[in-house]
């Protein structure tokens, strides 16, 4: 893996996230935002906050296949919330966890969680954006 991720010291040790990870490698990849929706842009998990976070980890992961690399090789993540609130921290959690089961991917990277009025379209709730280094 081209990635080391660590929380160094000075700053907080969170749980959910990094705060910094070091890409070595030759090729960056960045990816557009992604969403809940699958192959053929069909909906998935409409009013289902943790399903749509799932959906686009799982999303990333296959894009990532697609040119040689995996979730593994990401950096940095951002992740956009529609009406963020704390209590959504939990489902957050929940559509992390599932994804991360699925990919077999330790999904523990630098994030930024950014709350919003809306996305793209009225059904999306959450949009996640990757940076990704290839070796």
């Amino acid at each position: 893996m081209g990635v080391e991720l660590f929380n160094p010291d000075g700053l907080p040790k969170p749980d959910a996230y990094r705060q910094l990870s070091i890409a070595e490698g030759t090729r960056l990849v960045f990816l557009a935002g992604q969403v809940a929706r699958d192959a053929e842009g069909n909906p998935v998990g409409t009013g289902d906050f943790a399903a749509q976070v799932e959906q686009a980890y799982l999303n990333i992961g296959r894009a990532l296949t697609e040119v040689g690399g995996s979730f593994d090789d990401v950096a940095k993540l951002t992740i956009y919330v529609v009406d963020w609130s704390p209590d959504k921290y939990e489902l957050l959690g929940e559509g992390v966890t599932r994804a991360a089961a699925k990919l077999d991917i330790d999904p523990v990277k630098p994030i930024t969680l950014i709350g919003v009025a809306a996305l793209g379209e009225p059904d999306i709730m959450v949009e996640v954006e990757a940076t990704a280094v290839l070796a």
